[in-house]
């Protein structure tokens, strides 16, 4: 437990997108205290950091946005960070997805995490990787959130409270049944982004335009998201 709160505190990775904005208001409502990470990797679809600074703000939580773009200049051949490769359209499970897949993308960002829980003597790192992300991105795996969970207790031995956690409470759950939580905790929908080609508007093709519309159906919940195409 925090020595500086009575509720323990979680940082949480927030990317401004529908599953990390559902996590931080389940977390609260589970009684963490939170402090909000975000990552500046030289993503195309940046603008979806506009939306946590706004999450941040309605949660009235410490929000922390880290420059790692630099980095991201270095990661070519995804088309996430690399402006010569297109998103693909198509369904969030088929194989030319794997063109979205950002090298090493949720341990950078966990790491980050991770050390400013040391810092602030936290109790827990969350983030929202979810059944639906398994197929194609590998640091979203349950084989992968247990080697992390290691790993940072062998990296930062003694300087972890004895019950610090990795969490990862959608790891099972389908992007349905994400919608329907945050619908019961109230979440602004229409104040998250999903988009991978982050222009004015959803493009309601790429991949994780047609999964958030799937959800959103499956859910039995009005979907608020503009999409450019039906």
């Amino acid at each position: 437990m925090s020595t500086s709160t009575a509720h323990p505190t979680a940082i949480v990775v927030l990317s401004g997108g529908l599953d990390s904005t559902t996590l931080a208001y389940h977390l609260r409502d589970d009684g963490y205290d939170l402090r909000l990470l975000s990552v500046d990797y030289g993503q195309r679809h940046r603008r979806e950091l506009d939306f946590a600074v706004a999450t941040g703000r309605r949660l009235n939580a410490p929000h922390h946005v880290v420059d790692l773009s630099s980095v991201g200049l270095l990661l070519r051949g995804s088309a996430l960070t690399d402006t010569s490769v297109n998103v693909p359209d198509g369904h969030y499970t088929d194989t030319t997805m794997r063109i979205t897949v950002v090298p090493n993308r949720n341990a950078l960002m966990l790491d980050t995490a991770v050390a400013i829980a040391v810092t602030y003597r936290a109790d827990a790192v969350a983030f929202g990787a979810h059944s639906g992300d398994h197929t194609i991105y590998p640091d979203c795996r349950p084989v992968f959130l247990e080697a992390f969970r290691r790993s940072a207790q062998l990296g930062n031995e003694g300087a972890l409270h004895d019950a610090f956690q990795i969490m990862a409470p959608f790891l099972s759950w389908s992007k349905a049944d994400i919608v329907l939580r945050g619908a019961e905790l109230g979440v602004p929908f229409d104040d998250t982004w999903s988009c991978y080609r982050g222009e004015d508007v959803h493009c309601g093709g790429c991949g994780t335009c047609v999964e958030r519309r799937e959800a959103f159906a499956s859910a039995g919940v009005d979907d608020p998201t503009s999409y450019a195409t039906v």
